[in-house]
């Protein structure tokens, strides 16, 4: 099964081409220009990199989020637009994907993405060293809830992993959190393409009509409107 693989909910762009379990053709971009700019292009040089086609792929796979809103929508909104009519879509949690980095790994993974107001995107999950077991849902939780979250597991080594990385690293003070490998910090589209994998295998996935982003939160932009339609009364 050729796989397609889009994650642009943080400020890093990362796509991989995989077919089945092996990733054929990976890219990785944290250049500061936006990722309307860069996807497309991107991802044509790794599609002629691997010589396939867009016709080849049998699965287009998407981090739908948390993460950024804009990033978010940008990633659902491309690969809606690249199986339009009907092809088979999965979209995986990013902080799945994100732990997924560090699957190999043994201990507790906690992916902690920046959700701003003191919180952070986060999930904690549980490896083996070869299986990746999910402790708790994705939420939006404060630093001192997940400082004290992390608190059960001190017999065991925890791996951060997320654009949150170097806050959560200064802000918590849990003496077992393990230093994580650079490569292994940030969005990479192989992991979202295992992950896809995955669902699909369990029969979770859907076209381009189903494909939504998740956000956890309301929109920057809708809080204030309701913000201020509070204040006045309405």
């Amino acid at each position: 099964m050729k796989i397609l693989a889009v994650d642009t909910s943080a400020t890093v762009l990362s796509v991989a081409l995989a077919e089945d379990e092996k990733t054929v053709a990976k890219a990785t971009l944290n250049n500061g220009l936006t990722h309307s700019e860069t996807l497309l292009p991107t991802l044509e040089g790794l599609m002629d990199e691997a010589k396939w086609k867009f016709s080849d792929i049998d699965l287009f796979a998407v981090s739908e989020g948390p993460g950024s809103f804009t990033g978010v929508r940008i990633g659902v909104s491309f690969v809606k637009g690249l199986a339009f009519g009907g092809k088979k879509c999965v979209g995986v949690s990013t902080l799945e994907a994100l732990a997924n980095n560090l699957s190999d790994f043994c201990g507790i993974i906690s992916p902690v993405m920046d959700a701003r107001r003191s919180q952070f995107y986060n999930a904690l999950f549980i490896s083996d060293g070869k299986e990746l077991t999910r402790l708790t849902e994705d939420r939006a939780i404060s630093v001192q809830d997940l400082e004290k979250e992390l608190e059960k597991y001190a017999e065991k080594p925890i791996y951060l992993c997320g654009d949150g990385y170097e806050i959560a690293r200064k802000m918590l003070k849990n003496e077992n959190i393990c230093d994580t490998p650079s490569e292994r910090v940030f969005q990479d589209g192989a992991s979202v393409a295992r992950v896809a994998l995955a669902e699909y295998k369990k029969g979770n996935f859907t076209d381009d009509m189903g494909l939504s982003p998740t956000y956890l939160r309301v929109p920057q932009a809708e809080r204030e409107r309701l913000e201020r339609l509070a204040k006045e009364g309405k």
